[in-house]
């Protein structure tokens, strides 16, 4: 029997077993930068090194790989809560990232998974996009899509505590440039109003 002619889920259980078998001889820094190669090399989209604390950190509350991965899209946002469109949208980057595989993803998935969630529709999908993509919950990706950020995923993470999530991202939401005279005014007041 040739290696095609196996089923792929073998092949994958055998590639899985062979890492853990390199992996299991190395010291704990020694299996980060491995796996750090690893995914760099076939850019995986799964952070790796956000899911491998440094020595002596404190592991992540929840985390992709200890979440009930076959919970339906409508049981993950009514546990989330989403009070605003965009955090509906980031709660849904997230859901379409870690229980579909689908890192990279286009307004049509968002409102196509809203849907399947039975979650209002959107007054504009693209607008609550460029909305959360605005206030960090979502970076821009490759050909158009957008992909949740890092800042996203802690937010999402965090729900429904909303003063944990709103103190997560505080703590990693990139500050806005200024390109604009004004524009860095208006979004201060803006943020001013949410905190209101």
């Amino acid at each position: 029997m040739t290696e095609q002619d196996r089923p792929k889920q073998q092949l994958e259980q055998e590639a899985i077993n062979a890492m853990f078998h390199v992996l299991n001889g190395l010291e704990e820094e020694s299996q980060q930068r491995v796996l750090q190669t690893v995914v760099a090399y076939y850019q995986s989209a799964f952070p790796v090194q956000s899911r491998i604390p440094p020595r002596g950190a404190e592991s992540p509350s929840i985390g992709p790989f200890s979440e009930d991965r076959s919970i339906s899209p409508k049981s993950f946002t009514m546990q989330k809560q989403p009070s605003t469109d965009v955090e509906r949208v980031a709660c849904l980057a997230y859901y379409l990232t870690y229980y579909r595989d689908m890192p990279h993803f286009k307004t049509l998935d968002i409102s196509t998974l809203n849907t399947e969630a039975a979650q209002p529709k959107f007054a504009n999908a693209t607008v609550s996009l460029e909305n959360a993509t605005k206030m960090g919950y979502l970076v821009p990706a490759t050909k158009g899509t957008k992909q949740l950020s890092a800042a996203g995923e802690v937010f999402v993470q965090k729900l429904p505590d909303r003063e944990a999530a709103k103190t997560a991202m505080a703590g990693v939401k990139p500050r806005r440039k200024n390109r604009k005279g004004g524009q860095r005014e208006e979004s201060q007041q803006s943020e001013g109003d949410d905190q209101s």
